[in-house]
């Protein structure tokens, strides 16, 4: 699909950080862009900021941690710009660690709360959006949805138990997702993304050991490898390459893998971590 001229695409989470970066990548190349995002002021930002270029980017509030707004919001997006032809699913947040843990495993300090909001946007808005509009796609015969989950989608990381899970999540709904439109002989496209930290903020504090193979990715670069693997209809994209280096460990006993992730610095990127929500 490298010509996505007018083909409307959908950016969840899209007012800001690597989301944004994609929504105007994809405006660049004569996209019709939709963002969704819980921030206002964002949306009215970017809007501006498309006009002044002449690009085609709109905004529309839409809260994907709530079930009935996307599948409201989907409705009205459909019915103002049209099918949507590929969704990224792009939201995702991580819950800040708090001041003072109490003994033992991180997630017994975490408030119900907030683990239930991470499961909300991480994992659960995807079925929503995708029961919002796969069946379009389905009945079109087209389209692609690509799903941004995380290298701590495919190994656990101390310090990040709720994200974990949901990341997780993310990556093994994309793959049944993926298998279900195969066996359905189906031309509808997924990508999953398994990305290293990015420095957008969201992970503020993170550290890596060996920067040259585990580097902090920067926002640009991501979002500029993101957009390739939608345009080139890659399967999977993990970044950077060593990431791919954790299926090799998961062939090895528990005990080898446990001491790579500390020797690589894994199990302590987030000693110094500080995030957001």
């Amino acid at each position: 699909m490298k010509n996505i001229q007018n083909k409307v695409i959908l950016v969840t989470g899209g007012a800001s950080g690597i989301g944004k970066l994609m929504a105007f990548a994809f405006a660049k190349k004569q996209a019709r862009v939709i963002i969704w995002d819980i921030n206002g002021d964002g949306i009215k930002a970017a809007e501006n900021e498309a006009s002044e270029t002449g690009l085609f980017i709109k905004g529309m509030i839409c809260d994907v941690s709530d079930k009935e707004n996307i599948y409201s919001q989907a409705k009205k997006l459909i019915a103002d710009y049209g099918p949507v032809d590929i969704l990224i699913n792009n939201a995702g947040i991580v819950s800040k660690k708090p001041q003072n843990p109490e003994p033992g495993p991180l997630f017994l300090s975490l408030p119900d709360e907030n683990i239930i909001k991470t499961i909300n946007i991480n994992t659960l808005s995807l079925f929503w959006t995708c029961k919002a509009f796969l069946p379009g796609m389905v009945e079109r015969n087209s389209g692609h949805i690509v799903n941004i989950s995380s290298a701590a989608g495919i190994i656990g990381v101390n310090g990040l138990p709720d994200y974990c899970a949901g990341k997780f999540a993310a990556f093994g709904f994309n793959e049944s997702l993926r298998m279900e439109l195969k066996r359905m002989k189906s031309a509808i496209k997924t990508t999953v993304v398994c990305p290293f930290f990015i420095n957008t903020g969201m992970f503020d504090g993170v550290k890596t050991r060996f920067p040259l193979l585990l580097p902090i990715l920067k926002p640009e670069y991501a979002a500029k490898k993101i957009v390739s693997a939608v345009l080139k209809k890659k399967k999977l994209l993990i970044m950077p390459r060593f990431v791919y280096s954790v299926y090799l460990l998961r062939l090895m006993p528990v005990g080898f893998m446990d001491w790579a992730a500390n020797f690589f610095g894994i199990s302590h990127a987030m000693d110094d971590f500080k995030g957001r929500v």
